[in-house]
């Protein structure tokens, strides 16, 4: 009997292939559970004007986590004119089915892992073992944005001293795109990541901001992280800008242990801690909720490279990882990482990345054979 139900997104292009591969792994390890397919992606959107369906919303909320593949996303006049051709001109806009599910299920974690797998040999240094916690429901991303202006928000904007010279600028010259932070958005993440690193023996929490210039909201966040490290007195407390930390991530990427950001620039500083540890074939994620969570790898969709089985599947094998972890199964979490480093370490399995010939589904089943 199933003792869990999981949702499977693939999505779109090399995201069927990754989650292909994760299946193999899945069902080596025996793991007690049914499997239930959804619809999400680019393809969605043009068929049916909805790259999320509501169906897949219902689906999410009847199972108890989702492990997702890949989405392709396209800028807004691409969007409109793939739509189909009966909802042309009916205003619908594309939002990018990823973000739409944290807000929705206020997934509001987001948790990544970047860690040197020794005989990577596209480690930056080895030793790296570091984990961002990425603010997901608000901040850049809250998706308030205007273009054309609106002449009520405009004459709301024209109040601040500093939009004096823009007193005689037309709403249709002027883009607008909102930072929005909240108290509570600020204090939950703060809080997540310190109890993350008191659960898992971290040493310190670097918040990565820049409140020098962004000062109310950066400010915001300053102040609900100072105030939540003050309750963590055994776990050492950092602050840095984030055009700083970018530098010294590279300079001395060792010396940190669980960085806490919103939305945009913890998606900035991830990418960049992904390609310290390898890029973007060894970068997972989890979008966690208090109830909820939907584990994937960071990569796109890659069109260019579907059907040709030939991408590193590593970031999805060790978002399975995340998931177990999530639900409570350490130790199958810790064999399948054993197993994934071991496969990495002998070198003999390796994707084009890496140098070698390997198939996506091959590494699959070099790391199954290991379980």
């Amino acid at each position: 009997m199933a003792k869990y139900r999981l949702a499977i997104l693939p999505g779109d292009g090399i995201g069927k292939e990754v989650i292909e591969a994760a299946m193999i792994v899945l069902k080596r390890l025996n793991l007690k559970a049914e499997y239930v397919y959804g619809d999400i992606g680019w393809e969605f959107w043009c068929r049916e004007g909805n790259p999320l369906p509501d169906r897949t919303i219902k689906l999410l909320k009847e199972t108890d986590a989702c492990l997702f593949g890949a989405i392709t996303s396209k800028p807004k006049e691409d969007a409109a004119r793939e739509l189909a051709p009966e909802f042309q001109g009916k205003g619908l806009s594309y939002v990018s089915p990823i973000v739409k599910l944290r807000q929705l299920f206020d997934l509001y974690i987001n948790l990544r892992p970047c860690k040197a797998y020794p005989g990577n040999p596209l480690n930056y240094r080895d030793h790296i073992d570091l984990v961002i916690v990425r603010e997901n429901t608000e901040g850049s991303y809250a998706g308030v944005e205007f273009f054309p202006l609106p002449e009520e928000v405009r004459r709301a904007l024209l109040v601040h001293p500093k939009m004096k010279d823009f007193k005689d600028v037309s709403g249709d010259e002027i883009a607008v795109s909102t930072r929005i932070m909240t108290k509570k958005g600020c204090e939950r993440i703060v809080r997540a990541a310190f109890e993350f690193a008191r659960q898992n023996n971290r040493k310190s929490v670097t918040l990565v901001e820049k409140p020098n210039v962004l000062r109310e909201t950066g400010g915001l966040m300053l102040r609900e992280a100072r105030r939540v490290a003050a309750g963590y007195p055994d776990i050492k407390f950092f602050e840095a800008n984030v055009d700083a930390m970018c530098m010294w991530l590279i300079k001395n990427p060792q010396d940190y242990d669980v960085l806490v950001a919103e939305n945009l620039f913890g998606d900035i500083i991830s990418d960049l801690a992904a390609q310290l540890v390898g890029g973007l074939g060894f970068a997972c994620a989890g979008n966690i909720g208090d109830k909820y969570a939907v584990f994937e790898p960071t990569h796109g969709s890659a069109p260019k490279y579907t059907g040709l089985y030939k991408v590193n599947p590593t970031a999805t094998l060790l978002a399975v990882k995340m998931m177990l972890d999530w639900l409570g199964e350490t130790n199958l979490a810790r064999t399948l990482e054993q197993a994934i480093a071991e496969v990495i370490k002998e070198g003999k399995v390796r994707t084009y990345d890496m140098g070698g010939s390997a198939k996506t589904l091959e590494i699959a089943e070099a790391v199954a054979a290991r379980l």
